[in-house]
């Protein structure tokens, strides 16, 4: 039997009526999985039909030394200046990194990395301009609102003045990295001195009013509880009424190996339950009626959940991604990549049809069942 919140949720929607906190609390707080399922694939359908998308992208990590290294202590993958393992990309190191795109085939370049002192504003401009000369068909989405807000601070800029000299130099968009979970005693335990929630929020909306769209994120699994959520879903939801600049919503599950946090909570090992991504995913789906588009971030939670997140209302998926370095220095044991075959055939499984899209989420081709061939669109 069908637990009544869900139905009392589910006429709600049916009404045209939007969601509050507490009724996303109470999504949250229910046992019924296949129930919140169904309904936020049933809102997932009216979005965005049967097609799930893709982005034939690319990693770029230039940098894992961070200023951070001590504070954040749910990262496995920063380093210290002087320490073991640490490193810079030089611009050739970078450009040798990205030579994968010279197929033509990779249509994005994702780029984030450490808080390094040494990577300021010229870094990133002598990188983006000489990736956008050697790759021109690829979109830059690079820099989580964390980076942009430590370029500032140690240029002495403005968010704006920073991302206008990016913009100029070849940014297209930004990632949604760096959220975390909003609350400020959540972020006093896992991350304390990186960028506030509101802060967050305030680079994004800078971000907007200049016309560069974002995604955004929330890391869950560690230490935040429901209301947590709840009120970084509303956060989220707040700006994008505001503003509508955000491309999609992307849970992003906590990896407890090889880090501080995981070791504090005695979690080693112990990564979410399917039960917990898939319903961050449908709630994300309903509460935040505002998105179109809500991505499985296949590297985080495995292609099999993901391939089961097709029917929890996500209509896209991380793409074939080349060499991702960050979560799997917390954990995470998926490959580094996916080829376009086995994207392919791992949506096709879902009983979705599969679609190439560019970075704005404009459809580049759609495949039949049965082929990789591209059919008009």
């Amino acid at each position: 039997m069908a637990d009544p919140v869900v139905a009392r949720i589910a006429e709600k929607i049916a009404a045209g009526e939007r969601l509050s906190a507490a009724d996303a609390l109470a999504l949250y707080d229910s046992h019924d999985l296949i129930g919140i399922g169904a309904l936020a694939d049933r809102v997932n359908r009216t979005k965005n039909g049967n097609i799930v998308t893709f982005a034939a992208n690319q990693h770029i990590n230039p940098t894992n030394v961070c200023v951070l290294r001590t504070t954040c202590t749910f990262c496995g993958y920063a380093r210290l200046p002087k320490e073991a393992g640490a490193y810079r990309f030089t611009l050739d190191q970078v450009l040798a990194e990205a030579a994968h795109a010279a197929d033509g085939l990779t249509k994005e370049f994702h780029i984030v990395g450490g808080l390094d002192m040494k990577a300021g504003l010229q870094y990133y401009q002598n990188m983006f301009r000489a990736l956008k000369s050697n790759f021109p068909h690829v979109h830059i989405k690079a820099l989580t609102a964390v980076e942009i807000a430590h370029i500032a601070r140690i240029e002495k800029m403005t968010w704006r003045d920073v991302l206008i000299a990016l913009r100029d130099a070849g940014l297209d968009t930004m990632p949604g990295g760096g959220a975390e979970t909003f609350s400020a005693a959540v972020r006093e335990q896992i991350a304390g001195k990186k960028l506030a929630g509101a802060d967050y929020i305030g680079v994004h909306r800078t971000a907007h009013e200049l016309g560069i769209r974002t995604n955004c994120t929330m890391l869950y699994g560690h230490v935040e509880t429901h209301q947590d959520r709840v009120e970084h879903l509303m956060m989220l939801r707040n700006l994008q009424d505001e503003t509508g600049g955000f491309l999609a919503y992307i849970p992003l599950a906590y990896h407890p190996d090889d880090n501080q946090l995981g070791r504090e909570l005695g979690r080693e090992g112990t990564a979410t339950s399917g039960v917990d991504d898939l319903k961050m995913l449908a709630v994300g789906r309903l509460f935040l009626d505002n998105f179109t588009h809500i991505k499985s971030h296949w590297i985080m939670v495995s292609q099999p959940l993901s391939q089961l997140s097709l029917h929890f209302g996500v209509n896209d998926l991380e793409g074939t991604v080349v060499r991702e370095k960050i979560y799997h220095a917390v954990g995470a044991h998926t490959p580094q990549g996916i080829t376009l075959d086995g994207l392919l055939t791992l949506i096709r499984g879902a009983g979705k049809i599969p679609a190439e899209r560019d970075s704005f989420y404009n459809v580049l081709r759609v495949f039949d069942s049965n082929a990789p061939q591209a059919v008009a669109t």
